[in-house]
């Protein structure tokens, strides 16, 4: 195979995908894990969104395919929410044949510091249409008292 092949691909190596491109990949012929095989590749990063809005810290979480049961929240002493669980590789049977595995498999976590303001003990977690949302409520913000000094003179 020429390098320009190995480098950008060959149309021709996947019969039945005809806009499949092979890329190079330099470690397929070292034998490193997850080169171009069924191993677990890196699910570790998932996409969260955190909004803030004037009651609550709002985290949005991409879980497709996962079911509640498979995902944990946790809030940690230290004001730590930790968001993690594992998506499990599908089975694979003898007779099966695999054209393109993209879909990524394994265990993620990811943690976020939150802010003093945040009310630890009322946090809730939905899941819905593979979206996670973890809602953490805020403590009001106490105005200070204003004490108004009448002017003399």
């Amino acid at each position: 195979m020429s390098l320009i092949s190995r480098m950008f691909g060959d149309r021709r190596s996947s019969v039945f995908d005809p806009f499949s491109i092979d890329v190079f990949d330099p470690f397929r012929e070292l034998g490193f894990p997850g080169s171009n095989s069924r191993e677990t590749s890196a699910f570790a990063n998932i996409r969260v969104d955190w909004k803030e809005t004037p009651e609550a810290h709002v985290f949005k979480a991409d879980l497709p395919g996962l079911k509640k049961e498979e995902v944990r929240v946790e809030i940690e002493e230290d004001r730590v929410l930790q968001i993690s669980g594992e998506r499990n590789v599908e089975k694979e049977e003898k007779n099966d044949t695999w054209h393109r595995v993209e879909r990524s498999s394994g265990k993620f976590m990811r943690r976020f510091r939150l802010p003093e303001n945040a009310k630890m003990d009322q946090v809730k977690a939905v899941m819905e249409n593979g979206v996670l949302t973890v809602t953490v409520p805020k403590e009001e913000v106490k105005k200070p008292d204003v004490k108004s000094i009448e002017i003399t003179g």
